[in-house]
């Protein structure tokens, strides 16, 4: 029978101080900008899954190609006894991964982690129904801040799919990968998943698409704030924006104030003025290259074992070993 534990480290409380720091921290800056995973209430969750769906949206799918095609490769070079999953969400990719391992003979312990608890007690119990033999030990906890409560035992493999890791601007990314390489042992395991430089029309239109899936879901974070800090956002005053940003290689979303407006959110007795034109920059998504990932790994101490993409090349999964420090 499985065994079910779960940590939390992160609670409604401590989501609300979170996101009031970020909206007074955010909205009172210039230019503006919030961070991406105040997107992802119950309706934000549910319209993302909406988009992996489009037509435009090609990550979620070439993900899943590469592995399709590489997760008995991947169980075979690990030899993983946990397997320990960043920002699970629905974890439904991971189960290719947990497939494998099992079929390895290796698999004994699966490690979600993520900041919604009731998201991760659903997750933990679809799985494990369906791997009656494996201990799911979930943290409900932010992976910026809570990998030091990782378990240890074994071989881990830490799995951060989805490009999530694209979220992240330089300077989070490095702190982000060395705080992980400090939560694990040499010889552990990171499977890291990058999309990739392409032609900048294919990359806009994924974070535009022609159904509008993607602007209700930028425009959700306003929903948020209306919601949680009693603000008082026209939410349809404001238009989705997605540009590509060539020096930087990343995508930048937006939402731009159609007219000069007043925002006030009363939980933070804070008052926002927007100009006609304004723009609020809710997510930035980097696309990589190999040899930028290969620097970043190994500056964190992570030495690039395995690389593959998707037939078409669009998008890429590392597998990363840790090494001793100084190696």
């Amino acid at each position: 029978m499985t065994k079910l534990d779960l940590d939390i480290y992160l609670d409604d409380r401590d989501l609300d101080l979170a996101l009031r720091a970020d909206a007074r921290e955010g909205l009172t800056a210039s230019p503006k900008s919030l961070p991406p995973k105040w997107f992802y209430d119950a309706r934000g969750s549910a319209l993302f899954e909406d988009i992996t769906r489009l037509p435009e949206y090609y990550p979620t799918r070439a993900e899943r190609e590469v592995l399709v095609a590489r997760a008995d490769d991947i169980a075979r070079t690990t030899k993983a006894k946990t397997l320990i999953e960043l920002g699970s969400g629905s974890s439904e990719k991971t189960r290719l991964l947990l497939d494998a391992l099992r079929a390895n003979d290796t698999l004994g312990a699966f490690v979600p982690l993520d900041v919604s608890v009731a998201a991760l007690r659903a997750a933990m119990e679809r799985i494990a129904a369906d791997y009656p033999a494996l201990e799911v030990h979930g943290i409900a906890g932010d992976f910026t801040r809570h990998l030091g409560h990782l378990p240890s035992g074994g071989t881990r493999l830490v799995a951060f799919l989805g490009g999530t890791i694209g979220n992240l601007l330089p300077g989070e990314r490095a702190a982000f990968l060395t705080s992980l390489r400090a939560a694990v042992e040499p010889g552990d395991w990171l499977l890291l998943g990058t999309d990739l430089v392409k032609d900048p029309g294919v990359l806009v239109a994924a974070y535009d698409d022609s159904a509008g899936v993607t602007a209700e879901f930028n425009r959700n974070v306003l929903h948020v704030l209306n919601r949680e800090l009693g603000a008082d956002f026209e939410i349809e005053a404001y238009r989705h924006v997605a540009l590509w940003d060539a020096q930087q290689e990343w995508i930048e979303m937006r939402l731009r104030a159609e007219k000069p407006m007043t925002v006030r959110l009363l939980a933070l007795g804070l008052a926002v003025d927007f100009a006609a034109g304004e723009e609020l920059r809710t997510e930035v998504s980097a696309k990589f290259r190999r040899e930028g990932v290969d620097r970043e790994l190994s500056a964190a101490g992570f030495a690039l074992r395995r690389w593959w993409t998707d037939p078409a090349g669009r998008f890429a999964e590392s597998l990363a070993q840790a090494v001793p420090v100084g190696f």
